[in-house]
């Protein structure tokens, strides 16, 4: 925990400041996945003639106008991992980071993922700060803010709360928010402002779990804008 405390608070420093993120603090083995001033490493799907994301004042800007969509990192086969950011919504809006994200498949959606949902505050019930399950073929289970879910082998859940989960009175409205996800094997952790705000471990027949994929920063509804920046990777064994 104090490990984690002091990796909270160098990434809360940089999303407080400029987005520069000094060396020095960054927790060893983070990289940066985001120069600050293009979009060189990422690529958006689907590609469209007016893009839908760009880079503004050291940020990710996303515009829900140019349609539904996500911004790919260039590593497209990530299993163990953690990952840091910050984001920010200036008004209303739904995003969130998709993890061992892949072609769906099934043709029922365009990707398969388990997701991270990040929205404005005030979005409905628990769901800044949920787990969500894009996964056509087998149950698309719940995980909302301040839920811990276990997955049997049958793919029958069991969903307890989290003792000092994350809340909305923990989340800054129209201002920065760190985000932390820690990915491994079949545990899945999702911290915001150094706090749990759920966690989910499976499992189910590995047959039927997304082992490796792609991490993708989300579009959801028209109209919206999001700000993401401070983007570190950590690949783990």
């Amino acid at each position: 925990m104090k490990r984690l405390f002091l990796m909270t608070i160098c990434c809360l420093a940089a999303c407080a400041g400029s987005g520069e993120v000094v060396a020095e603090k960054i927790d060893e083995g983070f990289v940066s996945i985001f120069d600050g001033k293009t979009l060189k490493g990422w690529e958006e799907m689907p590609s469209v003639q007016e893009k839908a994301w760009r880079v503004v004042d050291g940020m990710i800007v996303g515009e829900g106008d140019k349609g539904r969509g996500y911004l790919v990192f260039e590593n497209k086969d990530l299993a163990n991992f953690e990952l840091k950011l910050c984001y920010r919504f200036p008004g209303k809006g739904n995003s969130g980071i998709s993890i061992r994200a892949r072609k769906d498949p099934t043709g029922k959606r365009s990707f398969q993922s388990y997701h991270a949902d990040l929205g404005h505050l005030g979005i409905g019930g628990k769901v800044l700060g949920a787990w969500d399950f894009h996964t056509p073929g087998r149950k698309e289970h719940r995980c909302f803010r301040g839920d811990r879910l276990v997955i049997a082998k049958d793919d029958q859940p069991t969903i307890t709360p989290l003792k000092g989960a994350l809340t909305a009175a923990d989340i800054k409205k129209s201002d920065w928010n760190e985000v932390h996800l820690i990915v491994q094997d079949n545990t899945f952790e999702f911290f915001i402002n150094g706090k749990l705000a759920s966690e989910f471990t499976e499992h189910l027949d590995p047959v039927k779990r997304l082992h490796r994929g792609m991490i993708q920063l989300q579009l959801h509804d028209p109209g919206m804008i999001v700000h993401y920046k401070d983007l570190m990777l950590k690949v783990l064994k």
